[in-house]
């Protein structure tokens, strides 16, 4: 029996899957604020990812009532919810400097520039042409979004180090950006299919770096304790040993000993003075 799915079960399909990996990725900076509420500071850390995050939830959010989007909205509300919370608890442990900062930027970007988006489209552009205006600043938004990563990418290129790419967000985020690819194309919805094109390129190409330079990593560590477990090599040169009843010179002895992973091998040379 053939089981065919109508295109709107399959955005379901796609939506629902969405929702769940993105709310992972979303939880990812748990064990983050964590250090921060264990150290009782949180300096060291920036506030940015959050509050990009946060602003690009707004936008898909206001995007999903636009277009009745339930799927969008759900995740979305999540997400600026979360988002919120993260950049309370950062202000809390935050230093005056970072505080200060972080609230002129919330203020810029997530009040200022989100709140001017929404005046104009609802006092300036009338009727379908709100949801295609709306679609773009989305579109724009995102792609930025997926290219901010490149600096992490440009970061394990020179250090030859994937120690600030870890695997398993690349892994999720590329996920993510497939399944919301795939609900975009079968709700024919290219405002949300389109960026995440690139999501998921950027996300395969971490990925790929990441084995790479992890591979390179293991083989060099594999290398060095290779040739330190195999050989320690000590040179003692000029040991000069006196008699002490006759005081007359003793032999001088170069002494070479190597210390092999089963054995120890005494090499002497002595010479008459």
């Amino acid at each position: 029996m053939e089981l065919l799915l109508s295109s709107h079960q399959l955005a379901f399909i796609f939506g629902l899957v969405g929702n769940i990996v993105s709310f992972m990725v979303i939880l990812a900076p748990l064990p983050t604020f964590y250090n921060i509420y264990k150290n009782k500071s949180s300096e060291g850390y920036q506030s940015i990812p959050y509050i990009v995050t946060l602003s690009s939830s707004m936008l898909f959010l206001y995007y999903g009532f636009l277009k009745s989007a339930f799927l969008l909205v759900s995740i979305n509300s999540i997400g600026c919810a979360i988002e919120a919370a993260y950049l309370i608890f950062y202000l809390i442990y935050a230093p005056p400097k970072e505080k200060r900062f972080t609230v002129k930027l919330i203020l810029l970007l997530n009040v200022g520039a989100i709140g001017l988006v929404m005046v104009i489209v609802h006092c300036l552009i009338k009727g379908p042409k709100q949801l295609t205006v709306v679609g773009w600043i989305c579109v724009a938004y995102n792609i930025a979004n997926f290219a901010a990563p490149l600096s992490i990418v440009r970061r394990v290129i020179k250090t030859r180090s994937v120690e600030f790419m870890p695997f398993s967000l690349s892994l999720f985020l590329t996920l993510c950006a497939t399944t919301w690819f795939f609900y975009g194309l079968f709700v024919k919805d290219y405002f949300i299919a389109t960026p995440n094109v690139l999501g998921f390129l950027f996300g395969i190409a971490q990925m790929i770096l990441y084995f790479i330079y992890k591979r390179k990593k293991d083989d060099e560590t594999n290398t060095k304790q290779h040739e330190e477990g195999k050989f320690k090599e000590v040179t003692l040169i000029s040991l000069q040993l006196k008699d002490n009843t006759n005081h007359q010179p003793a032999d001088i002895k170069d002494v070479k000993v190597i210390v092999d992973d089963q054995k120890t091998t005494t090499e002497s040379n002595e010479k008459n003075v």
